[in-house]
């Protein structure tokens, strides 16, 4: 399988390709490539942008100027829906998890920058605290991560970017669920669509999932809870290690929270034997490289 970069899709400033991979690690009876949905755009990056877009146009069609959503202080999702709203002349409002730090995180003074307006609450109050905002006039609201069906619709149009139907299984890293979701109703019937969660006893995803599938949706799915290296945004020195020689060896940059964590996994399910011989296996990278800039300037080799 050889390196594919066609005219592509290009609504933002990049161009998605479909690059085929070959590290050191994937033995000879495998095919794997990566559909790069990082190349989309730098700000509203990789699946963020295909889950706003139809809760965009959602938006426009009911008349509201003014989109509220939902994200802890590292959120790829606060930052992409800020540069979303600015790009369409939309209000915006980001409810974040937590007490305000005396320093924003890199991800919030970048929302910041485009113009989103950040209210901080209590945890407690966090996971109860959308029917407090649903009355607020001229709101369109947006669940945090965009877990929403108009969410997972705009992820259904991701399969399509390029033929993928003779891929085997589709592996795609996992937090709300909703891009998994889309993934799995576009996917064939003949197709295994796995997903890396990157949280620590997320045992509620499968539940999340099934409330966004179509009925009689029929390709296979799974989730495979082994992989999250500790939970949400932890990041050990092998992470950070794996990710490193994965640039120097393939060229493709991945992030600490997502992308990292679903090609280590990926390499792990191969020494574990879990795909069958000739197996060809798409990998998503789902973008977010912006959160790599909450580590130590060198860390990272990308």
């Amino acid at each position: 399988m050889k390196n594919i970069v066609t005219q592509g899709f290009s609504p933002g400033t990049g161009k998605i390709t479909l690059d085929a991979l070959r590290p050191s690690w994937l033995p000879k009876q495998l095919e794997a490539a990566m559909l790069r949905l990082d190349k989309l755009d730098t700000e509203i990056s990789g699946n963020k942008w295909f889950k706003l877009k139809y809760n965009l146009e959602a938006a426009r069609r009911e008349g509201k100027q003014h989109i509220l959503t939902f994200g802890g202080a590292y959120s790829n999702h606060i930052a992409a829906t800020a540069a979303a709203c600015r790009e369409a002349g939309l209000r915006c409002t980001g409810i974040i998890r937590g007490e305000r730090p005396s320093v924003l995180s890199h991800t919030l003074q970048t929302a910041l920058h485009q113009g989103i307006q950040l209210e901080f609450i209590s945890r407690e109050s966090y996971r109860d605290s959308r029917p407090s905002f649903e009355n607020r006039p001229d709101t369109y609201i947006i669940p945090e991560g965009g877990h929403n069906a108009a969410g997972a619709r705009g992820c259904e149009d991701i399969l399509s970017l390029f033929p993928t139907e003779h891929f085997t299984h589709i592996l795609c890293a996992v937090g709300t669920g909703t891009t998994l979701a889309g993934l799995i109703n576009s996917a064939t019937a003949m197709q295994t669509v796995v997903g890396i969660p990157v949280l620590k006893g997320a045992g509620y995803l499968e539940a999340d999932i099934k409330t966004l599938l179509h009925t009689g949706q029929t390709s296979h799915w799974q989730l495979l809870h082994d992989f999250h290296g500790g939970g949400y945004a932890k990041v050990k020195p092998e992470l950070i290690d794996f990710i490193n020689t994965f640039f120097a060896e393939t060229g493709i940059p991945t992030d600490i929270i997502y992308t990292g964590k679903l090609v280590k996994a990926f390499r792990e399910l191969i020494h574990q034997r879990y795909f069958a011989d000739n197996s060809k296996v798409l990998l998503i990278h789902t973008g977010g490289l912006q959160g790599n800039l909450s580590l130590p300037s060198g860390v990272l080799s990308l």
